[in-house]
């Protein structure tokens, strides 16, 4: 057992999530246990919040993102070696929409690793939140999930669902002491929107979202827009008449 704050990162690859342990790495007392698909690349990743972070206890673990009981025992496993403080959790990929209309295993994949993966990996640590009556758990949505929108709605779709999923967790767990959070940034300079950025995209920057996501956490707000900026935009989306909103090439 341990008495260090831990944090378990799901999609430790994400670029947020990256730079959001590059954050906690520095706390005094801290282990991080970092969950991925990519061995090589969470390894190169431990070991680069090794050199920030020399006392942090850092943890890697591989493992299946789509398999319902392969996501239970790791949950189990991890809460049974200590409480658990935080949970982030911030897989996903974003083809293009073009892509997800034409190959039905993209489309899958798609709905898949940004819906239905996120909910289980939350599902499967929540419960253990629950026994301790303790911790925050917070996720990764987005902005594009606020409406639907021609350019990118298979993406948006499971973003959405991921915002339904939150709110009725927040609903459910109101009166305990577990803080649930949604976390909507808008596009954002990573790797996973580089095709953005080549096509002269404006991303925030990585950094900036990653502290605002670290501060909200710490906070337990139920949700944040990082840049704050988005609030106001997909307000002003959201509310758009049909008869306006359909003829925008958005």
């Amino acid at each position: 057992m341990t008495n260090k704050t831990r944090i378990v990162i799901v999609g430790a690859t994400s670029g947020i999530a990256e730079h959001c342990a590059r954050l906690w790495v520095l706390e005094k007392e801290v282990e991080l246990i970092l969950i991925g698909r990519n061995q090589k690349k969470m390894q190169a990743i431990a070991d680069d919040l090794r050199v920030r972070g020399p006392h942090a206890e850092i943890q890697v673990i591989e493992a299946n993102f789509t398999d319902p009981k392969t996501i239970a025992s790791l949950a189990d496993t991890i809460a049974s070696q200590g409480k658990i403080d935080r949970v982030l959790i911030a897989h996903g990929v974003l083809p293009k929409q073009e892509e997800c209309q034409q190959n039905l295993t993209v489309c899958y994949n798609t709905l898949m690793i940004n819906a239905i993966s996120p909910i289980l990996f939350a599902e499967a640590f929540i419960s253990h939140l629950e026994k301790s009556n303790h911790g925050t758990l917070a996720i990764i949505g987005s902005v594009a999930g606020d409406r639907g929108r021609k350019s990118i709605y298979t993406y948006g779709s499971t973003k959405a669902l991921v915002e339904h999923y939150v709110k009725g967790l927040q609903h459910r767990l109101a009166r305990s002491s577990i803080k649930i959070v949604l976390i909507k940034p808008g596009p954002t300079d990573t790797a996973m929107t580089a095709h953005l950025k080549a096509n002269g995209a404006k991303l925030a920057d990585v950094d900036m979202v990653a502290a605002e996501c670290v501060r909200a956490i710490a906070c337990g707000k139920p949700f944040i827009y990082t840049p704050a900026k988005w609030r106001l935009i997909m307000g002003i989306i959201r509310h758009l008449p049909n008869f306006i909103f359909k003829k925008l090439d958005i």
